[in-house]
């Protein structure tokens, strides 16, 4: 069984350690193109510069191992995993590109390449015995209720009998992160629908969306901040309106201050249509704008990166809850 070794603070500090590549799942999630469970939109193929090259193919082939899984999960997976790492070991002794313990590797591990070696340090091997494993743990768990992608993550981290007793992702801090995290990167991993066109998908300035998406990550476990707008004064702090500003005057687009100001800053997407770098709203009264009270920035995945209240730090958040206004996509005025 495969034993859980990330935390929380592990697992932020892996996604953060490689914005670089989800810089480029930004740009390509922007084609809107998030499918059903485990098998994301773009036919399961790999968006451009998402993945290390020597490993695209591996990943584009084996992601398509089972109904399950898709390339972009694998990707988002061995991302969070190790980092695209070959060569890591954890506290846990959970070794190489996918993070195998040796037991679940002498059951699972598999000479992919035909070198007579089944190597938990080879990626050509490791990567294969993921896709494998992970088809395997989709079918352990496949009666259990919930969204079978997050049980087939869930059971790589915690193990399939957690899954099972708890009747879905079990209520552990740590696998919740590494089913949380993943399926947020996810659809930034996979190529746009072929059959669409640019104009079709009516595309934010990419450039912006992304880095407004950079800026607010590079800030996560930040202290919140009343009012703070992450000056010196404020000592790098934020609130929620101020971290949206902060985020969007990064990359030149200048935003009103306070979060019901913000909603008038751009078109307003339904919440099939978003893409990373929207804002997205909470207010008291569904009715009103006036009554907008919070904003935080999309991701994809269905959470947000937002600074939630006094006491609490800037952080992933879902944004599905009953207070949820709507969106807007900033523009340069």
């Amino acid at each position: 069984m495969r034993r859980v070794v990330l935390g929380a603070g592990i697992g932020f500090g892996v996604l953060m350690a490689f914005v670089g590549f989800l810089i480029f799942a930004v740009y390509a999630a922007s084609s809107g193109f998030l499918g059903g469970a485990g098998r994301p939109g773009g036919g399961g193929r790999l968006a451009a510069n998402t993945v290390p090259p020597e490993y695209e193919k591996l990943v584009e082939e084996w992601g398509n191992h089972c109904p399950t899984l898709s390339p972009a999960i694998l990707a988002a997976q061995l991302g969070q995993e190790s980092g695209w790492q070959p060569d890591v070991e954890s506290h846990a002794a959970a070794q190489g590109i996918a993070q195998f313990i040796p037991g679940t590797w002498a059951t699972h591990g598999m000479d992919a390449n035909g070198d007579g070696v089944a190597d938990v340090w080879d990626p050509q091997d490791a990567i294969p015995s993921a896709a494998s494993y992970d088809c395997a743990l989709a079918g352990y768990v496949e009666d259990v209720p919930g969204d079978p992608v997050d049980n087939m993550l869930a059971a790589y981290n915690a193990g399939p009998y957690a899954v099972i007793r708890y009747g879905g992702v079990p209520p552990y801090e740590e696998t919740q992160n590494y089913v949380r995290i993943i399926r947020a990167a996810e659809q930034g991993y996979a190529a746009p629908p072929e059959e669409e066109d640019e104009e079709d998908r009516r595309l934010p300035p990419l450039e912006q969306a992304a880095g407004a998406v950079n800026f607010a990550q590079e800030h996560l476990g930040t202290p919140y901040l009343w009012g703070g707008d992450g000056t010196p004064e404020d000592g790098g702090r934020f609130d929620c309106s101020g971290l949206s500003k902060a985020a969007y005057a990064s990359v030149g687009i200048e935003l009103p201050r306070v979060a019901n100001d913000q909603w008038t800053s751009g078109p307003h997407p339904s919440r099939d249509e978003l893409l990373p770098g929207d804002l997205v709203f909470f207010g008291t009264d569904l009715s009103d704008p006036r009554s907008i009270d919070h904003v935080g920035i999309y991701v994809g995945g269905g959470y947000m990166i937002n600074a939630p209240y006094t006491g609490a730090e800037i952080r992933f958040d879902p944004i599905d809850r009953a207070s949820y206004f709507g969106a807007t996509r900033p523009v340069a005025s």
